[in-house]
């Protein structure tokens, strides 16, 4: 009996839910028989053979190894820090700051169930379901620590929110996404913006925008994990406390097209 592909490489235990083995499939790491499978749909027999590249990826998402490119480029200290997962989705942001030694998560996503078994379990998150993070007010605990992956959605609109919960000393990741950022005529087929200008361009509006709300960049850098159908992303540190940070998007855009394509 045939059955859909994300069913079972989660019954197979080659990833921890079915919205891992989407995201692991979207990714292009998973092959049946030997050959690439191109969408979470397909189906095959229960006994086809089954390789999925990266399965020991230590987060429940590659989304986690985003956040974990930044601790580490940025120098962040999450150890006993109150974090905020903006756009948490299947929680592999939460998890990496879990693992960096963050005290309390506030989990927060506009969808609802896609957040990862073992994570809702965990009583150092609040999960925040159907919550739209426009809104978002300050919440028991002073935030120490924001990341941001949202889709569908520019950042601009978010920064106002993010203002309303950190503390004093806070930094926020936020993942600059141009395909979300960018013109409707600037993005090609399949929703992916190749254009290394229009990147550039991205990038220098986000940082206007931060700091129109009162948010400085601190670093910048490109995620090491394409987005869905390919799409090139950046990892921005802000702080509202005021720096000079010397902006060089033509290079760091030139370095993520250098080493993702």
């Amino acid at each position: 009996m045939k059955k859909r592909i994300d069913v079972l490489i989660a019954e197979k235990g080659l990833a921890q839910s079915r919205e891992k083995a989407k995201t692991l499939i979207i990714a292009g790491q998973v092959k049946a028989d030997g050959r690439a499978v191109k969408s979470p749909s397909e189906q095959f027999e229960e006994d086809v053979k089954l390789e999925v590249e990266g399965h020991a990826c230590p987060y429940v998402s590659r989304g986690g190894l985003k956040l974990e490119k930044a601790v580490k480029e940025f120098g962040l200290i999450l150890e006993g820090s109150v974090c905020m997962d903006i756009g948490a989705s299947t929680g592999g942001f939460t998890d990496c700051m879990l693992q960096n030694g963050a005290q309390f998560v506030y989990a927060v996503d506009v969808g609802y169930g896609q957040f990862d078994w073992r994570l809702r379990n965990d009583k150092r998150i609040k999960l925040m379901e159907r919550t739209n993070a426009r809104y978002l007010e300050k919440q028991d605990r002073p935030v120490d620590f924001v990341s941001v992956d949202v889709s569908f959605i520019s950042l601009k609109l978010i920064f106002p929110a993010i203002m309303r919960i950190i503390g004093e000393n806070a930094r926020i990741v936020t993942l600059i996404k141009p395909q979300f950022e960018a013109g409707r005529e600037f993005v090609g087929k399949k929703g992916v913006v190749r254009d290394a200008k229009v990147h550039e361009a991205v990038i220098r509006q986000t940082v206007e925008n931060a700091l129109s709300c009162g948010f400085f960049l601190h670093g910048l850098t490109y995620s090491p994990v394409k987005g869905p159908n390919g799409n090139i992303e950046y990892l921005a540190l802000f702080s509202i406390e005021p720096r000079e940070y010397p902006l060089d998007t033509e290079q760091v855009v030139e370095d993520a097209h250098g080493k993702l394509n």
